[in-house]
């Protein structure tokens, strides 16, 4: 009887999968535990394996296309098998073979996220496929991914130096006398899986809250002074460091205990608008990946102490970054911390994740020369950008939460009470 290739589902909240490319062909012998697609949801992309020994018998899915998981992707059975001897609509063999293969995802998923098998360099399957169909080596390719993965960008770039390379014929010049007409060479790209996602849900957040920012810096001079005075005892503890933003993470989620209204939704699903005020904290933090933004996050972060803060802020960024994140860990945040100091910014104006009504930026530290009473010193600066819903509270009491993490901020020590 004909096994079934099945959409996994990816997380309690995953509805539908993308299926990226087929690794093999109709007829390609395949033995159990082979990768044979590779499908997507809006945050994880892996390989889905073959679930018996045999051959490819049928594809009922094609590359590109959008199915609810549990869907049959495929057959794999002996050569000449009658598919249809399959028991595509016993209820009883749909729920355990999802059962299995939500079951093999989770085992996949908590494992190295990309394989590597011998030599082969690591390759994404987006990335894979774009270099096949263009037919570019895989071998030629310079990964700039996770332990150098090769990531759809780093086609991209590929294509675009082949398309400009000098052995392509060059245009007429104007002082040829002929008509010169600009060619406009350009890729086309699906918008897919996590950038539709992303795209989606800032405009939606665009379009239907209020959105100001309002900017301020911190002297996080003696902020940086007890980083470094803790230091030796947080490596005892916890074999790490305390970071800049553990700090302004503590430094939020103190804000936020004092300013509740920040730290609520605004709600219109009902006949009657609503604000409602959370009593927890739920802190997400924006991990920059290879394919865009996700906000894992911190449950109950008000009740974790800083270094328990930290903690559990890198366990999140090490797994949203080798992929091993569920999608239930990706929702529920009630404020949000986006970090672009690494890249050399400022302020900036970060978009609310709906349906926050708070989110904050934080920028680079800069060195710069400040008057302390009558003495001119070397201060350490940080630019914090503060987006809120104006639906929900106005200017001043926002700029009060503002000050307050400020405050907090230039007070290092009361973040460790």
């Amino acid at each position: 009887m004909a096994a079934e290739v099945i959409m996994p589902k990816l997380g309690m909240s995953m509805v539908e999968g993308t299926v990226i490319a087929w690794k093999k062909k109709i007829g390609d012998p395949v033995t159990k535990g082979d990768g044979v697609v590779d499908i997507s949801s809006e945050k994880i992309e892996m390989e889905v394996e073959a679930p018996a020994d045999g051959v490819l018998l049928a594809i009922t899915v094609t590359e590109g296309g959008v199915v609810p998981y549990g869907t049959v992707l495929g057959y794999i059975g002996q050569p000449g098998e009658n598919i249809d001897a399959a028991p595509q609509s016993a209820a009883v063999s749909a729920v355990h073979q999802e059962a299995a293969a939500t079951a093999a995802v989770e085992e996949k998923v908590s494992a190295a996220p990309v394989a590597n098998k011998g030599n082969s360099p690591k390759i994404s399957p987006v990335a894979r496929k774009m270099a096949e169909e263009a037919g570019i080596p895989i071998d030629s390719l310079v990964g700039t991914g996770p332990q150098g993965r090769i990531t759809k960008e780093d086609v991209e770039k590929a294509l675009a130096t082949r398309a400009s390379s000098p052995t392509e014929a060059a245009p007429p010049s104007p002082e040829s006398g002929k008509t010169v007409t600009a060619q406009v060479a350009a890729e086309s790209t699906p918008v897919t899986g996590m950038r539709k996602v992303i795209a989606t849900r800032m405009l939606e957040s665009l379009q239907t809250s209020a959105q100001l920012t309002m900017t301020a810096k911190a002297d996080v001079t003696e902020l940086l002074s007890l980083q470094k005075e803790v230091a030796a005892e947080v490596q005892k503890r916890q074999e790490g460091k305390l970071t800049v933003t553990d700090f302004i993470a503590r430094a939020v989620v103190l804000s936020l205990k004092q300013h509740k209204r920040m730290n609520s939704a605004y709600f219109t699903d009902t006949q009657e608008a609503r604000i409602e005020t959370y009593g927890h904290v739920h802190l997400g933090i924006a991990v920059a990946l290879e394919k865009g933004l996700i906000v894992p996050v911190i449950p109950h972060a008000d009740k974790l102490s800083l270094l328990e803060l930290s903690k559990a802020m890198k366990s999140l960024s090490e797994r949203a970054r080798s992929n091993q994140l569920g999608s239930e860990e990706m929702k529920g945040s009630t404020f949000t911390i986006s970090n672009l100091g690494a890249y050399g910014i400022e302020y900036f104006t970060p978009v609310l994740n709906p349906p926050e009504t708070g989110i904050l930026g934080v920028g680079a530290i800069e060195a710069v020369p400040a008057y302390r009473g009558e003495e001119l010193q070397r201060r350490s600066m940080l630019p914090l950008s503060l987006t809120f819903d104006h639906r929900v509270l106005d200017g001043a009491p926002a700029a009060q939460f503002l000050g307050s993490i400020k405050d907090y901020l230039e007070q290092p020590y009361s973040l460790l009470l």
